[in-house]
């Protein structure tokens, strides 16, 4: 037989029971913000220079620019859209660049778990170690925060074996790790119990469709526009969950930012037909409702 994961079953999105966001809507929109720090001269980078030049200082400091400049950027567009997001953090920035946590704390912003760094992948960690690092990301959002995070995040979707189990059993509510599976967050099975999938981009993501894929600033807000436009048609008939993840370093120069401008504006003429919202009222919303009605589990 095909070899195949343990997570979750096939279903339909075509044959699954209908339900709705709150207030009547039909489509829950949310912003990502990756909040990341990466180590100098080791580790991981970002994918964003031939293999011979990923240590370079040159490439570091395209990275550190997001956090610098391009983070302020996009923060204070938000500001001026009104609208809510989510950041998922490395928890490394609270000693590195401890203004940025401050900045979404002060805005309500909702702040995930995200590794320590970037520079290190988690799911090539022995059980053991994996739990350790998940522990030490907790407490250190914990302590700064106040409160437990309901999703995560792993640095580069990194899973091992093990990485749904333990993120459940250190008392995690949703994750996106699975999340370019669906449209609509699903429930995926653990040794312990469950834990929500939910929605994230690969393609409307600035890295991978800017760096990775060559599109231009303009294109990428084409394509969240006719993205938006096409799922707000197609909530009529089913809820979905439109997603846009955008890192600092790559949507923060000023050239690309007036484009997400335009396409951020097209969805803020929106905000009184849907239900612009953060990943965690969304895990709520679907913990909320009657068994049998969210896949999975």
């Amino acid at each position: 037989m095909l070899p195949t994961q343990p997570r979750y079953a096939y279903s339909a999105i075509a044959q699954r029971p209908d339900y709705s966001w709150p207030h009547g809507r039909r489509l829950a929109a949310y912003v990502a913000i990756n909040a990341e720090v990466f180590a100098y001269g080791q580790g991981k980078g970002s994918a964003i220079a031939p293999p011979d030049q990923a240590y370079a200082h040159s490439v570091y400091a395209w990275r550190d620019y997001g956090n610098r400049v391009g983070f302020w950027r996009l923060i204070e567009l938000l500001d001026e859209l009104a609208l809510p997001a989510e950041a998922q953090l490395n928890t490394e920035l609270y000693e590195m660049a401890p203004e940025i946590p401050q900045a979404l704390r002060q805005r309500g912003h909702e702040i995930l778990g995200h590794g320590l760094t970037n520079s290190e992948e988690q799911g090539i960690l022995r059980e053991e170690l994996e739990r350790e690092l998940i522990h030490k990301v907790t407490s250190a959002i914990v302590r700064h925060e106040g409160r437990q995070p309901l999703g995560w995040m792993s640095p580069w979707l990194s899973n091992s074996p093990v990485s749904l189990d333990l993120l459940q059993e250190a008392g995690y509510r949703y994750v996106m790790d699975w999340g370019m599976a669906d449209d609509q967050p699903f429930w995926l099975r653990c040794r312990a119990g469950r834990l929500l999938s939910m929605p994230y981009p690969i393609e409307l993501n600035d890295n991978r469709a800017i760096v990775w894929l060559h599109a231009t600033a303009a294109e990428f807000a084409d394509m969240i526009i006719s993205e938006f436009d096409e799922m707000l048609a197609e909530s009529r008939r089913r809820p979905l969950v439109f997603r846009l993840s955008l890192h600092p370093f790559v949507i923060g120069q000023a050239f690309r930012l007036r484009e997400l401008r335009r396409a951020l504006r097209h969805i803020a003429r929106h905000r009184d037909d849907i239900w612009l919202t953060r990943p965690g009222e969304i895990c709520r919303h679907i913990e909320s409702l009657p068994a049998g009605i969210v896949p999975g589990g």
